[in-house]
């Protein structure tokens, strides 16, 4: 299964033909421009090419009314003075004779996005349209949008497919005001957005922008908006949301269908945005949507006014939809202040609604500091308005020739698509006697010799990017975890994350930030956790699956994050009793960190695992858990204190107001 790409040059064909101040950013090299990137690049190639269709009348009417789609249809029709004219009744939108016809392909293209992702033709999908849609609302045109293509598509997908919930993540800059009022009291479609809101000073300046807008009736609690209340925000603010509100909610709603209004005028450069996050920032959103709804995922081109920028953005998010690793994440320094402040508020609004939130932390009693220092950021905004913001081109993601390698006893068959990994020459014989000295309790051990030498050689070959991830079957996992950590983190360059799920007395390991290991277990570590070891106790160990992931996206992913190792060992002990789609989550999850370079290392009892964790090694979405329910209160409140005292050290793992956030960093 591939991915779909869309894009019809015919939508280029429209521009501004007056003078106006606020719409001369919307131009069409908005669209050729990401278009080259995408062929330039080679990934154009690689997509499976899907034309154009218009949407009919039935299919706009979805979501406009039969009065608002008859005054648009009129304006091919228009003189240039009627249609500024037609043009005054609307906020911040131009018409032209032919963006009629260019809305009608820009929501189609939703749709034939929405129909190849839904008949399985392809596994997900990026459509490149314009006019963009996120803002068009009942009766009106809005902030350069004519028709509400991604809200058209998800009632689409709703009416002629069945599909029951349906997420939509608009991390466009601008708060897509028309999607909210189209689905604020149906809760079948749950509607995330963050946008630049500044209390209310930026656009569309709505009091129904901030985060206490939840939804009405039915819909009471689908409606998640996180105002950010100061320019500038960086990588790390954007996935401390992910990780804190929007990932666990997403799981626990359990979509069927997830639609991305794709804009990036919140990436670094964008004159609307004024934000700081660079663009492989969104490879990182996609690849965390993905394992969400069977990895149906369809992304809508919305926003995003710096050409530069904008084609780098859509190049990464092109490039995780077709399964390539996400770069290692730039800059992680923990969220900032304001940040906090909006996460924060977003997740206690929220939490009488999902049970995933019923920890979150009241509503802050003071003023929002962000009030306070408004006056002095305004200075530092004008003092900085003259500055060109520059930033690196993204490094070049290349795939691995080889995907998935395989360590497997013999009798053991080779899951499709992997690589039995055998050795294509000698190690060092420096290596070999230490193998034999440290972990080799027989020196003429020639099985034990033969796995621990293949492990290394593995190891080696993804640390030269010439394999991605690897899984091997081991007699003794402790020996084989120790020989591997040990030999990847005697690098210089070298992180490792150890995430061990089970019951395991896990060797001491050094302190000195070489190696940082997660233990998820039901028994209480003897250990204490430290800042490198980090032991996660769950009750009832892996059956209480809402309480294991909780913990993977609140505690493991931001300290994934935050470590940004080269290398993952994922370690399933027998005794783990991890369900199949549990655990193709947490493996899939884990390859958004360290290129895609993940070690799984499982008893060689765990014959069965084999094939279920290759899928998601080679990148199969893993099968949904179904909508969660509550995690056991004991194993919240555990989680909740070990995040407590680690969150000083690792600033990822704050959430709440009263957390400093890296701005103390930045004074000090």
């Amino acid at each position: 299964m591939g991915t779909a790409l869309i894009y019809d040059e015919e939508m280029t064909k429209y521009k501004l033909l007056w003078v106006d101040p606020t719409c001369k950013i919307e131009v069409p090299e908005r669209l050729t421009v990401s278009h080259a990137a995408l062929v330039q690049s080679g990934l154009a190639d690689r997509c499976v090419s899907v034309p154009v269709r218009k949407a009919t009348d039935s299919d706009i009417l979805r979501v406009h009314s039969e009065e608002y789609l008859e005054a648009v249809k009129k304006t091919p029709y228009m003189t240039l003075e009627d249609l500024k004219e037609f043009t005054l009744q609307y906020g911040d939108v131009y018409f032209h004779p032919n963006i009629y016809h260019c809305a009608t392909l820009a929501a189609g293209a939703a749709l034939q996005l929405v129909d190849s992702v839904m008949t399985g033709k392809v596994r997900n999908g990026m459509a490149l349209v314009r006019p963009p849609g996120h803002h068009s609302m009942r009766s009106a045109a809005n902030g350069f949008c004519v028709f509400n293509n991604v809200a058209i598509a998800a009632q689409y997908a709703k009416q002629k497919y069945g599909v029951k919930r349906v997420l939509i993540v608009d991390w466009d800059i601008h708060h897509g005001q028309g999607v909210q009022y189209c689905f604020e009291d149906d809760p079948s479609v749950l509607y995330f957005s963050w946008h630049r809101y500044e209390h209310q000073n930026f656009w569309p300046k709505l009091k129904e922008s901030d985060f206490d807008s939840v939804g009405k009736d039915k819909g009471a609690g689908f409606n998640i908006n996180v105002p950010w209340n100061k320019v500038k925000m960086q990588n790390s603010d954007y996935l401390s949301v992910f990780c804190h509100l929007v990932l666990p909610v997403a799981y626990e709603f359990c979509p069927d269908l997830v639609l991305v209004c794709a804009g990036f005028d919140s990436a670094i450069g964008d004159p609307e945005g004024e934000m700081c996050a660079t663009p492989d920032i969104f490879a990182h959103l996609t690849h965390l949507l993905m394992n969400l709804a069977g990895g149906k995922v369809c992304a809508v081109l919305e926003g995003g006014y710096n050409l530069t920028s904008l084609a780098q953005s859509v190049c990464q998010t092109v490039q995780t939809l077709l399964g390539d690793p996400a770069p290692r994440p730039a800059n992680l320094q923990g969220p900032c202040r304001s940040a906090l402040e909006s996460l924060h508020c977003a997740r206690s609004a929220h939490r009488q609604y999902w049970s995933c939130l019923k920890h979150a932390a009241d509503l802050p009693t003071s003023d929002i500091s962000t009030k306070r220092f408004k006056l002095a950021e305004e200075k530092e905004k004008k003092e900085d308005s003259d500055k060109e913001t520059v930033w690196p081109e993204p490094d070049k993601r290349f795939a691995p020739a080889v995907g998935a390698a395989v360590v497997l006893p013999d009798g053991v068959a080779c899951p499709d698509g992997c690589h039995p990994f055998t050795l294509s020459e000698d190690l060092d014989p420096l290596i070999v006697n230490k193998l034999k000295e440290n972990f080799l309790e027989e020196a003429d051990d020639r099985e034990a010799l033969s796995t621990l030498s293949r492990l290394i050689a593995l190891v080696d070959k993804m640390e030269k990017n010439e394999i991605c991830s690897g899984l091997a079957l081991v007699p003794a996992i402790s020996m084989a975890t120790m020989c591997v950590v040990q030999h990847a983190a005697s690098s210089l360059r070298n992180r490792v994350l150890v995430v061990c799920v089970g019951d395991w007395n896990v060797p001491k390991f050094t302190e000195d930030g070489k190696t940082l290991v997660l233990q998820f277990s039901n028994k209480e570590s003897e250990e204490r956790a430290s800042r490198y070891y980090i032991p996660v106790h769950l009750k009832k160990g892996f059956s209480d699956v809402s309480g294991f992931m909780q913990a993977v996206m609140g505690l493991l992913l931001p300290l994934g994050y935050q470590y940004d190792p080269s290398l993952v060992v994922l370690v399933r002990m027998s005794d783990s009793g991890l369900c199949d789609s549990v655990w193709q989550q947490l493996t899939g999850l884990l390859q958004g960190l360290a290129q895609g370079h993940t070690l799984v290392l499982m008893q060689d009892n765990e014959k069965e695992c084999v094939g279920p964790t290759a899928s998601s090694l080679l990148g199969d979405p893993a099968p949904s858990l179904g909508p969660l329910l509550a995690p056991l209160s004991e194993d919240v409140e555990s989680v909740e204190k070990l995040r407590d005292r680690l969150k000083a050290e690792w600033k990822l793992l704050q959430n709440t107001a009263q957390d400093t956030g890296r701005d103390a960093e930045d004074r000090s």
